[in-house]
């Protein structure tokens, strides 16, 4: 969607984080006296209403969006299927994922079922033409910054046409989101060797290697973290294995430092004096920091963030949708696709 004014609307699913809806009106407060944008608040009216008026700050900047139904954890197969592809559909994601496809919001933002936003996403808004799967997309904090990881979670299966889909719109994703003008994009392998990996990385590899890409080959867990590549592409399966072990070795190291630096008398000491350095260390391996993974490939901007989410998360999610906004991420994923479409290998779709 073309920008006409400077004011950026993004719509918030209020039934998504597993307290919600107070996370969600409490950040929708934060974010529109913060940016002074618009928040569609989407969700049961009367009781966000309610809510919104027991809270600090004005509230004028946030327009609640009436949706009565929530898609659930509980929500599966046939059941969650239907309420993401139903036309008259009256929960909140499906309602606020059809505001992005009509207009009425530059992005959406949810922290509930991951599953069920991906399934709305693609029935609702579709994919970017000449794309054959969404991937759902990371930042790692890594060696010197971050790293876009992709995918991580939407595609179990892929094809090695998919992952060269996937690393061009990392690249768009890391030049838009890191200003990293040239991305050096790798592949997620068990050797950094080019016959190393299965036959999707094997397959993957010579894709890679003929594109136009900064493509610098494999890459191993010790290459993503130590910063040595910008964009790393793997399929959907292994991408959530990768992100779910990262984040329980990170919380398993801060808690085993705390534990360790408040044993005794002597370290608390030096704890004390290395708390500014301890707290930026947390800060960075915190997901909340960034607040929601893009669901890059869909024709719409789509945010899902974790189902813990507090305010704060929700409050970065808005930024981190803001900032997909301003930078005009969709439009370079269509135009970069359209530039490519000649050369794009023809998938078929499974």
């Amino acid at each position: 969607m073309s920008r006409n004014n400077n004011t950026i609307r993004i719509a918030l699913d209020a039934m998504g984080s597993d307290d919600c809806p107070a996370p969600e009106v409490q950040a929708s407060i934060q974010a529109a006296n913060e940016y002074g944008d618009e928040i569609l608040l989407v969700g049961p009216e009367d009781e966000l209403r309610m809510r919104l008026g027991q809270l600090d700050g004005s509230p004028s900047k946030v327009k609640i969006i009436n949706a009565l139904e929530a898609i659930t954890m509980e929500d599966k197969g046939l059941q969650l299927a239907l309420k993401a592809k139903r036309t008259k559909a009256k929960n909140s994601m499906a309602i606020g994922i059809d505001l992005v496809k009509n207009g009425q919001a530059d992005a959406f933002i949810t922290a509930g079922n991951t599953g069920g936003a991906l399934a709305t996403a693609f029935y609702r808004l579709g994919l970017v033409d000449g794309l054959e799967r969404p991937a759902l997309t990371a930042l790692f904090p890594v060696q010197g910054g971050y790293a876009v990881v992709l995918d991580i979670g939407a595609n179990p299966d892929c094809k090695p046409e998919h992952l060269y889909q996937f690393a061009m719109m990392g690249s768009i994703y890391a030049q838009k989101v890191l200003s990293i003008q040239n991305p050096r994009v790798g592949l997620l392998s068990n050797g950094e060797e080019a016959g190393k990996g299965n036959q999707l990385i094997q397959e993957t590899f010579p894709l890679l290697l003929s594109s136009d890409l900064n493509f610098i080959g494999n890459v191993e867990g010790k290459e993503l973290f130590g910063g040595q590549a910008d964009v790393v592409v793997t399929d959907g399966f292994t991408g959530n294995i990768l992100l779910k072990s990262s984040e329980a070795v990170a919380k398993l190291m801060v808690d085993m430092l705390r534990q360790e630096l408040t044993s005794n008398l002597r370290t608390k000491i030096g704890a004390g004096l290395a708390r500014p350095a301890f707290s930026a260390i947390r800060k960075l391996l915190d997901p909340s920091e960034i607040g929601a993974a893009p669901l890059l490939g869909v024709n719409g901007l789509v945010f899902i963030g974790h189902g813990r989410s507090n305010d704060y998360a929700l409050v970065n999610a808005i930024r981190t949708a803001r900032q997909a906004v301003k930078s005009n991420l969709l439009e370079a994923i269509r135009n970069r696709i359209e530039e490519q479409i000649s050369s794009l290998p023809q998938v078929k779709v499974s």
